[in-house]
């Protein structure tokens, strides 16, 4: 039956003018897959009645990114070529409205030597991530995602109407129906969400304690300042509020690196790189990852954590709770925009400077000192089994709870 028009207009109009929040005379950066061309053209005419100056497209192509890494050597494919850093160099001038449309294949990797994937990414992320360190907090950018025939069928192997569940699903997930406002309808929950937020931060809890019967427990200790954060932020550069992931139901901060203790085991699979890591626990000492189980991925998921130094941290803690429309549609997504909202989740590697006070003004040493994680990867991994339970501790001992099975204490 396919998505209406009308439907699909209302989407569109919802990712650029609530999501990416476009403003006059910005330049807008649309990365979306070519089998999404017409979808790409209705955000970008959107762009443009919102006022954009200039909208341009980098498309993406999975059966290109394949056959480049089954012929072309790893030499080859982890030089970052000189023209594309002059456009990395443009980027930071330009700071452009960042709008990226998710839709690839969990399974366009499937068979590639999980090796090569890790030394080009790790070779091109050390020379592309001073760039986007450059412009954190100084430009808006938006996660959305447009279902592809691959994907949907990966979701729904046995169904005929595979894309259109998916749409269905998708679209529940943001918030997006024939009857509603989105608009209005985003404004409530980013408040509830923001409100959990502003709860959070005035306990002031030095550290949070997990247990769960699956085998997670483990505790972290929090950056003393650091705040908790949800829903949106704020370009510091023009003040616009935007909405980095939609959907999202996640409460965040960064913990201190290097402090936390014990194992964490996953709740769904992880697709990183086009593949999956099944049924894996991380076991932590002294802060940093010391071994890792998987029953399927396990030579990618360790190559996961010596990515670089800060692989093997933590950059991120967040709390959903089960209740999430994410989690409510009851299948995996086979991708991190979803599947990390379905419940609570860390992430290994780069932390998020924005949640200290000031943050956005620190270099990345200077935020280094003050506990925050840095490496190439963000990884996120999801938690969040039924029965979790989450304490925080206060920095006189006292302990409150703030999750219990799976959701809001």
């Amino acid at each position: 039956m396919g998505i209406s028009k009308t439907l699909l207009q209302k989407y569109a109009e919802l990712i650029v003018r609530t999501g990416a929040n476009v403003q006059k005379d910005q330049v807008v950066q649309l990365t979306i897959s070519v089998e999404q061309n017409a979808f790409a053209a209705m955000i970008m005419e959107e762009c443009y009645k919102a006022g954009a100056k200039k909208v341009n497209v980098d498309w993406t192509f999975d059966m290109q990114s394949r056959l480049n890494y089954l012929y072309a050597d790893q030499e080859t494919l982890s030089a970052v070529l000189p023209w594309e850093e002059e456009k990395l160099k443009q980027m930071v001038k330009d700071l452009p409205c960042r709008i990226f449309i998710a839709s690839e294949d969990p399974d366009a990797m499937n068979g590639i030597d999980p090796q090569k994937l890790s030394s080009v990414m790790q070779r091109r992320g050390t020379v592309i991530k001073p760039y986007r360190n450059a412009i954190d907090g100084k430009h808006q950018w938006v996660i959305a995602a447009y279902p592809s025939e691959k994907w949907a069928r990966k979701c729904f192997p046995d169904a005929e109407d595979a894309v259109d569940r998916l749409w269905d699903a998708i679209l529940k997930t943001v918030r997006v129906q024939e009857d509603n406002d989105p608009v209005e309808d985003w404004k409530v929950h980013t408040d509830f969400i923001q409100g959990k937020a502003a709860w959070l931060n005035r306990q002031g809890f030095t550290s949070l304690r997990y247990h769960s019967a699956n085998g997670t427990d483990f505790t972290v200790e929090l950056i003393p300042g650091a705040r908790w954060e949800g829903a949106g932020a704020v370009n510091n550069n023009n003040g616009a509020f935007y909405i980095p992931n939609m959907p999202t139901e996640e409460i965040f901060t960064s913990p201190a690196a290097g402090r936390c203790e014990g194992t964490l085991v996953a709740v769904k699979p992880l697709s990183w790189n086009s593949q999956l890591i099944e049924n894996f626990s991380i076991t932590f000492e002294n802060g940093r990852a010391v071994s890792c189980r998987a029953e399927k991925g396990q030579e990618l998921l360790e190559q996961m954590i010596h990515m670089d130094d800060g692989a093997a941290m933590l950059g991120e803690v967040a709390l959903v709770p089960k209740e999430s429309p994410v989690n409510q549609c009851g299948f995996l997504f086979y991708e991190t925009l979803f599947d990390e909202n379905a419940c609570c989740h860390c992430a290994l590697g780069m932390g998020f400077k924005e949640v200290l006070p000031g943050g956005d003004d620190l270099t990345m040493d200077e935020a280094r000192e003050k506990g925050i994680n840095d490496s190439i990867i963000h990884v996120d991994f999801m938690i969040g089994a039924d029965d979790l339970s989450i304490e925080g501790i206060r920095p006189d001992g006292t302990v409150e709870a703030v999750f219990r099975n799976g959701t809001w204490a």
